[in-house]
């Protein structure tokens, strides 16, 4: 191979590699493929190994006409085809290889579907096997062109390992990237806002809750690329919390789980959680996740969450509806006001919440009442209430 066609190959492995990360560069590819061999129009397709079934992956310079034809009838014609069900990985063959070549030219195979393509012989050569299938290349050489020779076979041998490993990495990628989207989907399904940050406090990314979190501006805000805390509460938390991430020594380092309330009266709890870094890799890479906010306001779902809270700690009906003002109002004048009982009965059925659920201060039962919350977020068709 001279230093040009030496160079030439060194870029079409680097564009075989390119598509398993961008399928839309496969046609291209497989064009450049077949030009580099040789040949006039490149297939990859695969057959099971019971000889029930095709499919064609890839292709270049067949119609679908022809596509079509060779689905249909001249699978079962393809004298290359079945040959390799057997023959070893990455063995380039043509009609040479099988029968002579004036056999091949009497075939209907050649008269009715390769010469009516300009075509005059074609090679084949295997990229994958597996029990189930068998994935081959498939060149077709032009009338111009003569019959495959050697060197057609040879340069066929160079690039099939690199298409092979080419589509096991795509799979990959594409499995990994479904993965990713899966998760990202089930994230936007949880009511809990789920804010990750780097070192400097950017966000990296923000489920649909986190999102709407910042829309509203209550509790946070986005500041180009940065989270603000509306609240004092709010702001010790994250301060803190890089402040731990920046190596300084504080409580911050351990997990915090804080109730604070949003600029418009409403309470959140707020789970603050540094991330580990890597061992023996002291500094944070510059794209790498560095802590995370869940947070979640504090509400009960009426139809899951509050009959599982008053089982669990065998709360009478209006021992419920002051848990539930407690959550959703806040201090005790604003619930007597809300339910349209005296300060007094309020106190009271306080004092039995903290005896029969072990909280020391209010701000505890709203703790305890978020870890009731159904985790996922109603859709608009089976919101029927108040949340």
């Amino acid at each position: 191979m001279t230093i040009p066609e030496a160079n030439r190959f060194s870029s079409l492995v680097g564009g075989i590699y390119d598509a398993a990360a961008d399928p839309s560069l496969r046609a291209a590819v497989l064009e450049r493929i077949a030009n580099f061999v040789g040949g006039s129009a490149a297939t990859i397709l695969s057959r099971d190994a019971a000889r029930l079934s095709i499919e064609i992956h890839q292709h270049f310079g067949t119609d679908a006409h022809f596509r079509q034809l060779y689905r249909d009838r001249y699978v079962e014609l393809d004298p290359l085809l079945d040959f390799h069900l057997d023959l070893a990985s990455e063995q380039a063959i043509s009609v040479a290889d099988v029968m002579p070549h004036a056999d091949f030219l009497a075939t209907s195979f050649h008269r009715e579907w390769v010469e009516p393509q300009s075509a005059v012989d074609l090679a084949t050569i295997t990229l994958e096997r597996s029990g189930a299938r068998t994935t081959i290349l498939q060149v077709m050489r032009h009338q111009s062109r003569g019959l495959v020779d050697d060197a057609m076979r040879e340069r066929m041998r160079l690039v099939a390992p690199h298409i092979q490993r080419s589509r096991i990495m795509g799979r990959h990628m594409r499995a990994r990237s479904h993965t990713v989207t899966d998760l990202a989907d089930v994230l936007d399904g949880l009511t809990t806002a789920i804010c990750l940050l780097d070192a400097e406090g950017r966000l990296m990314h923000a489920n649909a809750a986190c999102r709407q979190l910042f829309a509203d501006a209550n509790l946070f805000a986005m500041v180009g690329d940065r989270i603000v805390a509306r609240t004092s509460q709010a702001d010790k938390i994250v301060r803190g919390l890089f402040e731990a991430v920046d190596g300084v020594a504080s409580s911050a380092g351990r997990r915090q789980i804080e109730p604070v309330r949003s600029v418009d009266g409403s309470h959140y709890l707020i789970h603050a959680l540094r991330l580990k870094r890597e061992r023996g890799r002291p500094e944070q890479l510059p794209d790498s996740a560095a802590a995370v906010l869940f947070v979640q306001r504090a509400s009960l779902t009426p139809t899951i969450a509050v009959d599982a809270i008053a089982e669990a700690f065998r709360l009478t009906p209006s021992e419920l509806r002051v848990l539930t003002a407690i959550v959703e109002i806040g201090g005790v004048p604003d619930i007597a006001a809300k339910l349209g009982i005296a300060e007094t009965t309020v106190k009271t059925h306080l004092g039995r919440l903290f005896e029969k659920t072990g909280a020391g201060r209010q701000a505890d039962l709203v703790k305890i009442a978020a870890g009731f919350t159904a985790p996922f977020a109603r859709s608009a068709d089976n919101n029927t209430g108040t949340v």
